[in-house]
């Protein structure tokens, strides 16, 4: 049953008829006395709270109720339901334990998404399992790993991936961000539609609404043809945003839009577009920090993060390194065509005991690089140890010039062509093997004037 708290007749009557005509048993209540009785006769499985529960617009009692039904009932669902001008009033009930919350006037198809994903989340059992158990009932073949916390993020995935619930995946670069949410896609039920991946963090403020929704053309200056935007190429799809720390304030606004009233306008035209989308972020950065810093919305943090999963670093887990070695010769095998390749037992267990701060990243890119640098086929430690030398995030001690040979900005110079030479002009393996964002990178490229492809990438 689902509970209803509104004094407002015409949003008790207008709600109950939605849910009943989906399916739900529904209830309402006007006060908050016959809502705290209801739940405490009759636990019900979700409930729609509104926050501006009376003439008082300021939320003081919708809050003051939230946190009884919190303390009568700790595990029930809750959707705050507030118009957009309180959002921030939406956030502190998130604060004390809400679930959701929706902006008037409500989309009906929003709102039966929402409540769906909770109830389904409520409802969905964790499987203990091995891997061998996890990948007989889900899709992972591209998810290399055995280790327990690995195992733990494929059940998460496995029993949230049959739900709309929006996604955060936190980690270090190189960690496999992007093949989990690959991963989450693939086992949900919009995996034969589309599965579209945006770096947030190549995409210039001035450009975001155009990449993001699309252009007409003439809608500016150099918009010469009509742009599809990526939320209508992900619509009835899954919608990838990687980088989503690196997002400028503005950009933040307008992503909090789309995500929260899934409408958004084409530039150039007026007519407003509905999407339906499921959202997966990824970021290396710490939100949390970020918000506390003002740099990164906290709106818009509660609205991409129902669900959180954080990666562990390869060195965590490093019983999961001989099966990547393992994973990535083979494919090499083929590639290079040298079907005789073999890693020896004391190179595995040297490589375990790295600190690989790139990651399954830097750990990919030393196989290959010692496969293609050996002529041999029996790869040992001193093949490895030769390359990890060069290796770009590796860290020590530095030969660096003298004082005043050089200035900071030539030194700078000088790194970002040689990390642009080394991985082939790859803005984006350039930009991580600096420590840097992509989009960072790129304004130091405009600012020195040093040429890039943007295609190569």
């Amino acid at each position: 049953m689902i509970l209803i708290i509104d004094d407002d007749i015409a949003v008790r009557t207008s709600l109950l008829l939605l849910l009943q005509q989906e399916g739900f048993a529904a209830a309402a209540a006007d006060t908050p006395e016959e809502a705290l009785r209801l739940v405490a006769e009759t636990p019900p499985s979700l409930i729609l709270l509104d926050l501006n529960f009376s003439l008082d617009t300021s939320g003081r009692e919708g809050m003051q109720l939230l946190e009884k039904l919190r303390r009568l009932n700790t595990e029930v669902p809750i959707i705050l339901i507030t118009g957009w001008g309180s959002i921030a009033l939406a956030v502190q009930g998130m604060k004390l334990g809400a679930s959701d919350f929706v902006t008037k006037p409500w989309s009906n198809d929003s709102l039966l998404q929402s409540i769906r994903t909770l109830l389904d989340l409520r409802t969905s059992k964790p499987v203990k399992g091995t891997r061998r158990q996890l990948d007989e009932q889900y899709n992972f073949q591209q998810i290399i790993g055995e280790d327990p916390s690995m195992l733990q993020i494929l059940e998460t995935i496995g029993r949230v991936a049959q739900t709309d619930a929006s996604v955060l995946i936190m980690g270090e670069s190189g960690t496999g961000k992007e093949l989990i949410a690959e991963a989450i896609h693939q086992n949900s039920q919009r995996r034969h539609k589309s599965f579209v991946k945006v770096n947030l963090g190549g995409i210039s403020t001035s450009l975001f609404e155009s990449e993001m929704f699309g252009h007409l053309r003439g809608a500016f200056t150099d918009a010469r043809y009509d742009r599809i935007g990526r939320f209508e190429l992900a619509n009835k799809g899954t919608i990838f945003l990687d980088e989503i720390g690196d997002l400028d304030a503005g950009s933040q606004v307008k992503l909090l839009r789309v995500l929260q009233d899934r409408t958004y306008e084409v530039l150039g035209s007026s007519r407003t577009k509905t999407t339906d989308v499921r959202v997966v972020c990824a970021t290396n950065k710490n939100l949390h920090d970020m918000v506390a810093a003002g740099t990164f919305r906290e709106d818009l943090l509660y609205r991409i993060n129902l669900i959180t999963i954080k990666l562990p670093a390869l060195r965590e887990r490093p019983k999961d390194i001989p099966l990547l070695v393992n994973s990535f010769i083979n494919n090499l095998k083929e590639i290079y065509q040298r079907p005789g390749i073999r890693v020896t037992p004391s190179a595995t267990k040297w490589l375990q005991q790295l600190s690989l701060p790139g990651n399954i990243r830097q750990l990919k890119n030393l196989v290959e690089r010692t496969i293609l640098v050996s002529r041999g086929d029996q790869l040992d430690v001193s093949d490895f140890q030769s390359q990890l030398e060069l290796s770009p995030v590796k860290t020590g001690h530095l030969q660096l010039p003298g004082v005043g040979a050089v200035t900071l900005e030539e030194l700078e110079i000088e790194m970002i062509k040689r990390a642009m030479l080394f991985h082939q002009h790859r803005v984006a393996r350039a930009a991580a093997s600096l420590g840097l964002t992509r989009s960072a990178l790129y304004r130091r490229l405009e600012k020195y004037n040093i040429p890039y492809d943007e295609t190569s990438d």
